[in-house]
């Protein structure tokens, strides 16, 4: 088994060889390169190896875009220190993937699996995973101030938001309201535009929060929400109706 080791980390590197002499000792690790430039220059160059294991954190960039300057003829196992969850989808249609430190037992898994099967990496399975991985990680939670205490709102309890005196407020779907250290333009960056639309300057609402919709003069909506806002009116503003009913209907 002839492998190639594609990882910027020295010890990291050295350490993979040493576990893979230990577990195949007729394995050849024919190098070891340290940069996707590197990565492409040696795949270029070579013949393509019968398995590589690749950094998905390379000392210039990610390891996928290797993908995108050459041909990757070889297996693929990962090496990564991302979160499992995000890598699940991709387990299944790869060799795999090992999170680091990588223990030796799933190694010996790894190359047992490859040994099985040998199957080349899926360019849908690497398109899927690209994808999880620059997916925005948004906001699920607040810290709370109540006093002397701390506490935190989930966003999943959020039925909307609103900005009154140059303070943020969230109202909870319980109904109650709590002070939120942010603006509304903060706000807008953290949470999810598939959950949350910001109606007007002041107000931004929790798709589960809208209850009726109205239109209303000059062109404008008027909605009903749960929690009820009180008194005032929740308008959404005349030039944001177009893309408000783009966002509920999608």
């Amino acid at each position: 088994m002839r492998v190639l080791i594609i990882e910027d980390e020295k010890p990291a590197a050295r350490h993979l060889s040493g576990l893979l002499q230990g577990i195949r000792p007729q394995a050849k690790v024919l190098d070891l390169v340290d940069s996707v430039e590197g990565a492409v220059k040696w795949l270029r160059t070579f013949a393509a190896p019968d398995l590589i294991f690749m950094d998905i954190q390379l000392a210039d960039g990610l390891s996928f875009e290797i993908f995108q300057e050459v041909p990757v003829e070889a297996p693929v196992v990962f090496t990564t220190a991302y979160d499992q969850y995000t890598l699940k989808a991709f387990k299944v249609n790869s060799v795999d993937y090992l999170l680091k430190p990588i223990d030796p037992d799933e190694l010996r898994q790894s190359i047992e699996k490859y040994e099985k099967w040998r199957n080349p990496i899926d360019p849908a399975a690497m398109s899927a995973l690209l994808k999880g991985l620059h997916q925005p990680r948004y906001k699920e939670r607040f810290l709370i101030r109540a006093g002397q205490q701390l506490s935190y709102l989930p966003v999943a309890d959020i039925a909307y938001l609103y900005s009154e005196e140059g303070l943020l407020y969230a109202r909870s779907r319980s109904g109650k309201r709590h002070l939120i250290d942010f603006t509304l333009e903060q706000v807008a960056e953290l949470l999810s535009p598939e959950q949350f639309f910001r109606i007007n300057r002041k107000i931004m609402v929790h798709l589960e929060s809208i209850h009726k919709i109205h239109t209303y003069f000059n062109g404008r909506l008027k909605l009903e929400l749960r929690p009820d806002f009180g008194d005032l009116e929740v308008i959404v503003s005349r030039d944001r109706v177009g893309d408000f009913k783009q966002w509920l209907d999608r």
